[in-house]
């Protein structure tokens, strides 16, 4: 077993639950990084709160390990305290541990805002926000999957041209769906008929391969943003009065849109 040498905690609970998945993992150090190379093609980069690392330090390592052909993730204390069982089952869909359904044995459906906000608090890294439309993937009576929705808005661009945004995607831990994102999308777009739709990949976690095999085109990267940790360690969007209180920061996000014909 590795045990970092390191006076947090956190990073030993890491080592800990990732032997207990049967996950092999290699602590090394990559510069002012402390790194773990997980299933020998993942590296996970920790990043405790005290730290004075600044977004394009993170964004550059990123990019140094995509030349290799591998992928990086940003693994915050503050995720991984709130978070641990979402990480462990994000880090496993990445591996492909997961049990695997095929979307053609699925239906979707809309959810009411219960249980689309209790599915996605335990299945997502970044729980639920607020959203017009929520639809779910069932197989039989058993929810797998979840998207919301914003609500269409209209493009000046082009007359008559609505746009919605995918807010939120995720699968129930333990399980990888092919096809099931795009049978949520296609459900949403045979309901409502938008021109197209709009999402972000967080750059912490990904590059927007999922987005990209389903035809979404790249059209911005959206620059970092700089967060204060409440008592409950809870992000809040920083203000530009705000200089209280533990910041983080991600490296982030890739905006894509996915256009629809007619």
């Amino acid at each position: 077993m590795n045990i970092l040498t390191s006076d947090n905690d956190w990073h030993n609970q890491l080592i800990l639950a990732l032997t207990k998945a049967e996950i092999t993992h290699v602590f090394f150090r990559g510069g002012q990084f402390q790194l773990l190379k997980v299933d020998n093609r993942l590296i996970i980069n920790l990043l405790s709160l005290k730290n004075g690392y600044l977004p394009e330090d993170l964004i550059q390592l990123q990019e140094q390990y995509a030349d290799q052909q591998l992928k990086l993730i940003q693994l915050w204390e503050d995720v991984w305290l709130l978070k641990p069982d979402q990480v462990m089952a994000r880090l496993a869909s990445i591996l492909g541990k997961n049990v695997r359904i095929h979307g053609r044995k699925t239906k979707a459906h809309k959810i009411t805002k219960p249980v689309s906000d209790s599915f996605l608090s335990e299945n997502h890294l970044q729980g639920s926000v607020s959203s017009r439309y929520k639809i779910g993937l069932f197989e039989k009576d058993q929810l797998v999957a979840v998207a919301t929705f914003s609500a269409l808005r209209k493009m000046n661009h082009t007359e008559n041209y609505k746009s919605a945004e995918l807010i939120r995607f995720a699968v129930k831990a333990g399980y990888s769906i092919t096809g099931g994102l795009s049978k949520l999308i296609a459900y949403f777009a045979d309901l409502y008929q938008p021109n197209d739709i709009m999402t972000y990949a967080d750059r912490d976690w990904s590059a927007g391969e999922a987005y990209i095999k389903l035809g979404f085109i790249q059209t911005a990267i959206v620059a970092p943003q700089t967060y204060i940790l409440d008592e409950n360690l809870n992000r809040q969007l920083k203000k530009n009065s705000d200089t209280a209180g533990t910041k983080v920061f991600n490296t982030g996000s890739i905006k894509f849109i996915l256009k629809f014909n007619g």
